[in-house]
C-alpha cells in the first residue's frame, strides 16, 4: 500500500465531474457573442495579429487542412464561452476563407480540406446489375431469383400469451 504513487492518490474521484455546480464551466454560461457578425468582429483582428498569423502559416505550410484549423479555432472559442457552437459552425467557412487569403498573400500552398475523394470502383451491387443487363442483351436466360419463403407472423404483441 505504501508503493502507490502520489498521482494515483490525488486523482479525481469517479463521477466527481457530475457533482459540480451547473453553470460552473464557461460553455455553460451565455456566450459573449451571440451573432455571426459579432463573432466575426472577434475573429478578424485575432487572425490578422502578426504572432498568431505566423504560427497559423507554419501550420498551414505543414499541410494541415484549413477545415481542421478553423474547427480547432471555433471549438476552442466555444469552450471558452466566446460564442455558441451553432454560431461557430456558421463562422467556420469565413475563417477558412480568411486563412486561405492570408496563405495566398504569403505564397503558401494550402489544403482546404473540402475535397471528397470519390471511389471509382463500382460496388458489388452495381457489378451484378451490369452483368444481369449484359446477359439480357446477349439473349442468355436469366437465372431464376430465389423464391422468398413466407413466414407466418405471430398474432399479438411481445407480451401476449402463446397458445401451443
Amino acid at each position: 500500500m505504501a508503493d502507490l504513487p502520489e498521482a494515483l492518490i490525488d486523482a479525481p474521484i469517479a463521477g466527481q465531474s457530475l457533482t459540480s455546480e451547473v453553470g460552473g464551466w464557461p460553455w455553460e454560461q451565455p456566450p459573449q457573442y451571440s451573432t455571426v457578425e459579432e463573432t466575426l468582429e472577434f475573429y478578424v483582428p485575432r487572425l490578422t495579429e502578426p504572432t498568431l498569423q505566423n504560427e497559423l502559416m507554419d501550420v498551414i505550410e505543414m499541410g494541415l487542412p484549413l477545415t481542421t484549423i478553423a474547427n480547432a479555432l471555433q471549438q476552442g472559442a466555444v469552450m471558452q464561452g466566446t460564442h455558441s457552437l451553432d454560431v461557430g459552425i456558421l463562422v467556420m467557412p469565413v475563417i477558412m476563407e480568411m486563412l486561405a487569403y492570408l496563405a495566398e498573400e504569403r505564397g503558401i500552398k494550402f489544403n482546404m480540406g473540402t475535397n471528397v475523394e470519390v471511389d471509382d470502383n463500382p460496388s458489388g451491387v452495381a457489378v451484378k446489375l451490369a452483368l444481369k443487363k449484359l446477359k439480357a442483351k446477349e439473349g442468355e436466360p436469366e437465372e431464376e431469383p430465389e423464391q422468398e419463403v413466407e413466414i407466418e407472423e405471430p398474432i399479438g404483441g411481445l407480451m401476449s400469451r402463446r397458445t401451443v
